[in-house]
């Protein structure tokens, strides 16, 4: 990565307001079809990068549904899992656009970060507050669907969406308070379910905040020379060489505590055959990772969408399976 010479208080030209983000997936529906006066805040919301939004959703859906298992429920509730699916796109939004507020003079500093809404110009750090208020509130209204505790729950996450954008300044371990913050969803879908949390929950969350760290540390490494130019700190700048064992470790971690989760749960043979599927996708990210090339660290990083994926439907099919067989 190459860093920019560009003043933070810079004002782009025109045309360069118009311009997609540098790390948006090429032909995206926000920059090919949304109206283009909607572009900068689809932008600041990740909207043209969806690959957030599958990672904080999954661990919510797979609370759920484990939560359904242990109940003896043959499916998930599909209701619940369209709450979460909204609430995961608005707090998304809410927290790339407070965390882009609270970066944008180094986010301007960075060829890869200048092209966002802020930095370039295309919204003021004004309105991108304004915006990451407003979907929070959407996210409050979705959140009073569920029961109390789930609603203090959730309210409690914000204490670390509120630190996490400051924490690459005074620790290596941001990846850790991102994992904390967001895989909240893993205590969520449970408490929803049930009213209360279990131990099947702590591991999944547990499990999640590892995997988390894993796969941002992948994501991190694109941005090495630019921290290091500003003196911001990651685990990717930590581990250098030793990255493929740590994040190997990390995935391998999550792989167990998800195992255990299950096995609490009560969950059978189809969730752990989806767990040993996983694990070769976590095998295939560590042993083709190359730390050097910015483009293999963020397809590895997308990667993980697939992680969450077959979890989730390997308890899904697990569910409906156990329910057939007469075994719930």
């Amino acid at each position: 990565m190459t860093a920019t010479a560009a003043s933070p208080d810079t004002d782009p030209p025109q045309g360069e307001r118009a311009k997609a983000v540098a790390d948006a997936p090429t032909g995206n529906w926000v920059d090919t079809y949304a109206p283009a006066a909607w572009r900068p805040y689809l932008r600041l919301a990740r909207i043209d990068r969806p690959i957030g939004t599958w990672l904080l959703l999954f661990p919510c859906w797979w609370s759920l549904t484990l939560a359904e298992v242990s109940v003896g429920r043959p499916y998930p509730n599909v209701w619940m899992l369209t709450l979460f699916a909204i609430g995961a796109i608005v707090m998304r939004g809410a927290g790339c656009a407070y965390n882009d507020y609270v970066d944008r003079e180094y986010d301007a500093r960075v060829q890869r970060t200048a092209s966002r809404p802020i930095p370039s110009g295309q919204v003021s750090p004004e309105a991108a507050l304004i915006f990451a208020v407003a979907l929070a509130m959407v996210g409050f209204l979705v959140l009073i669907w569920f029961n109390f505790f789930t609603i203090v729950l959730g309210i409690a996450s914000l204490a670390l969406v509120a630190v996490y954008p400051f924490m690459k300044r005074y620790t290596y371990w941001p990846q850790a308070v991102l994992g904390l913050a967001f895989n909240w969803g893993a205590l969520m879908g449970w408490a929803a379910v049930t009213g209360s949390l279990a131990l099947p929950a702590l591991l999944l969350y547990a499990g999640s905040v590892l995997w988390t760290i894993g796969y941002d540390t992948i994501y991190a490494h694109q941005d090495t020379e630019d921290d290091l130019m500003l003196g911001l700190k990651s685990t990717a700048l930590s581990f250098g060489e030793d990255t493929r064992f740590w994040v190997g470790s990390f995935y391998v971690g999550a792989l167990l505590l998800w195992i255990a989760a299950g096995f609490l749960a009560g969950t059978h043979l189809v969730f752990f055959f989806g767990c040993a599927l996983v694990g070769l996708q976590m095998a295939w990210q560590v042993s083709t990772l190359d730390t050097s090339d910015p483009k293999n660290c963020l397809r590895r990083f997308r990667a993980n969408r697939d992680v969450g994926a077959a979890i989730f439907l390997a308890l899904v099919t697990d569910t409906l399976l156990s329910w057939w067989a007469g075994l719930s």
